[in-house]
């Protein structure tokens, strides 16, 4: 398992070097359908490639072990984050209350490709036990669902803060 950790962790990095040198100057750059072979999985278009090389892997893996996993909601442009931010504060009041749940685009990792909403909830807990060997971490206690690149593949995630106002 050790092997595979530090694989996945080369791969990530590699895949996220060559992006850089590839991307820069083009603050949107979005993943190949493939990176060294692998065709990336549905819905990691606009994540930063590291983030959609660890989810590809740990899609395959939760397939083998027979967990269905899919991304609900990856990359956001700032128009649907900030729909999604004032209908948040509709439906819960206040930007205090509705930054639990939901952030304003120019604080929001959606925006960045740098965060994924994943399901079905099976597939949220596998992930939440395996991901970070693929270096995926839950962000939010009150979210089963958000998941970020926050740790080295292999390595132990972070604790989880309450919410996303807490970020």
């Amino acid at each position: 398992m050790r092997v595979r950790a530090v694989v996945v962790a080369v791969l990530v990095s590699v895949v996220g070097l060559a992006a850089g040198v590839a991307a820069a100057g083009q603050a949107d750059a979005a993943p190949p359908a493939r990176v060294l072979g692998i065709p990336l999985a549905a819905g990691t278009g606009g994540l930063t490639p590291e983030l959609a090389v660890a989810y590809t892997l740990a899609k395959q893996d939760a397939q083998r072990s027979g967990v269905p996993l899919s991304i609900t909601s990856g990359k956001r442009s700032r128009a649907e984050q900030n729909r999604l931010w004032r209908q948040g504060v509709r439906d819960y009041g206040s930007p205090a209350i509705a930054r639990r749940w939901v952030l304003p685009p120019n604080e929001s990792t959606h925006v960045t490709g740098r965060a994924v909403d994943v399901g079905p909830r099976a597939g949220a807990a596998w992930l939440q036990r395996n991901g970070n060997r693929y270096g995926l971490c839950r962000s939010f206690d009150n979210e089963w669902w958000h998941f970020e690149l926050s740790t080295f593949p292999g390595t132990r995630c972070p604790a989880p803060v309450p919410d996303a106002s807490r970020r």
